[in-house]
């Protein structure tokens, strides 16, 4: 029941909504912010205030707020066919076209979607059709699945369990055994004084194929990764380090999983990381982008090495007992498909590798030396500032001063959204954004990061600034 004498949204929202990743002792004490609308980068709250969208939503609206295109289309396809599953080989023409679409966009051998609601089903789907591909295989053992610490790959039971965040895990009961974790490709943090990128690609190289013998080959079903960690702290991979883990996953017949739910559909610059770092996908999970989050639609791309063999089970097997009720939405397909033709369209893929690399010239010119900023990593249109609390010994706030929220907070009150990941701050703003709002995104976040430093000086923590 709602609070006596409490009234309006936030009173209802106290009482009644269950928020994901949220202290529900804060829901409780601050209340929501309530949004009420949204126009290209820009969405505006239910008491009027306005801000810039730096975050995209969390990474997926690509093609902005407020597309007419998008909304007509889902309504269009609502009045026509509003609902259709997609179980015993039943199709709807908007599903079929968004496959062939898929097919043609991803990278080459990738020919068939299993449509889920969510990145992290897809994932779980695909954690599904590894083991279940290797059973049909007759290769029992070889089941265990390899991720990497830091990753962020959903959150269900087998999606979380993929994720090597250890918040993720603690009081779950995660992760499920056979889910295994290789060291986080992240060459500020990681790398040894002495090594290069490539060096440290290689000995990442070298430790993952260490991990894979002394579990055992014939136990080591799949590994997966972002082509570039987002959630994890929005981490590029070092030169060399696709093509160094491919050829490990080659000699011990690893199947490669390629998680693209932030990097397709042209974050990178390239319609999905990876043909921006070449890889070769055994699977490939997409979502967000998709429809630019107007519709709830992810997928499990399969490929053609993986399709034949699950083809050729099932003569004897029978279907592949797998599925959701929404799985070939018509409407969400719908969705997808305009939202796929505005990227074409408007060139936005093209125009994020062009604009993403002034914007992260940007960045580094503005910040780079900055009393505050560690690092400044990305890639065209996805970027992080990561806070140090020394430069010289790259030495890391106290955990419990949660430095990084603080200086999301103080970016919302100068009308900017990005997104705390500990103590680093990302931008994936939506493709659509203008050379100029990306200037006044930057300026925001410039005083946001000069207020966060007079604080932190105040309580003794970092020397007063200049």
């Amino acid at each position: 029941m709602p609070r006596p004498g409490g009234s309006g949204l936030p009173d209802l929202d106290r009482s009644h909504v269950f928020h994901p990743y949220t202290s529900i002792a804060l829901q409780q004490e601050r209340g929501p912010r309530v949004l009420a609308e949204g126009k290209g980068v820009w969405i505006r709250d239910a008491e009027g205030r306005e801000l810039l969208d730096a975050m995209a939503g969390l990474w997926c609206v690509a093609a902005g707020y407020g597309r007419e295109e998008i909304a007509e289309a889902m309504a269009q396809q609502a009045r026509r066919l509003a609902y259709a599953h997609g179980f015993l080989a039943q199709a709807n023409e908007p599903a079929i076209r968004l496959a062939a679409r898929l097919a043609d966009l991803t990278p080459d051998g990738l020919d068939h979607a299993f449509f889920c609601n969510s990145g992290s089903e897809a994932n779980d789907t695909i954690v599904k059709l590894v083991w279940y591909h290797w059973n049909l295989r007759g290769r029992p053992k070889k089941k265990k699945i390899i991720a990497r610490h830091g990753a962020y790959h959903g959150v269900t039971l087998g999606a979380t369990s993929l994720s090597g965040l250890p918040y993720m895990h603690a009081l779950f009961d995660a992760p499920l055994p056979g889910f295994l974790h290789a060291r986080k490709p992240h060459f500020y943090r990681e790398a040894r004084p002495d090594e290069d990128e490539p060096a440290f690609a290689a000995r990442l190289a070298a430790e993952l194929e260490a991990l894979i013998v002394a579990e055992g080959p014939e136990t080591v079903g799949a590994f997966i990764g972002e082509p570039l960690m987002a959630a994890g702290g929005v981490i590029p991979p070092p030169q060399g380090y696709w093509e160094a883990v491919q050829q490990v996953l080659a000699r011990h017949d690893v199947l490669l999983v390629a998680d693209e739910v932030v990097c397709g559909f042209g974050r990178l610059g390239t319609p999905f990381g990876s043909q921006r770092f070449d890889l070769r996908p055994d699977f490939m999970t997409v979502a967000k982008g998709i429809t630019s989050a107007y519709f709830p639609v992810s997928a499990a791309v399969v490929s053609d090495r993986v399709w034949d063999t699950l083809a050729a089970g099932s003569s004897e097997h029978g279907p592949v007992a797998h599925g959701h009720t929404t799985s070939l939405h018509p409407v969400g397909a719908a969705a997808a498909l305009a939202n796929l033709d505005i990227l074409e369209r408007e060139g936005l893929v093209a125009r994020a590798a062009e604009l993403g690399h002034g914007f992260q010239a940007q960045l580094r010119a503005a910040f780079g030396g900055h009393p505050l900023v560690g690092e400044i990593r990305g890639e065209a249109l996805i970027a992080a500032v990561e806070l140090v609390a020394d430069r010289g010994q790259r030495r890391r706030f106290p955990a419990e001063r949660k430095v990084g929220l603080r200086l999301h907070e103080l970016c919302l009150e100068e009308g900017l959204v990005v997104r705390a990941l500990g103590d680093s701050l990302a931008f994936s703003p939506p493709l659509v954004i203008g050379e100029d709002e990306l200037a006044e995104a930057l300026r925001r976040f410039g005083r946001g990061l000069e207020r966060l430093h007079v604080e932190l000086a105040g309580e003794g923590l970092v020397p007063a600034p200049a």
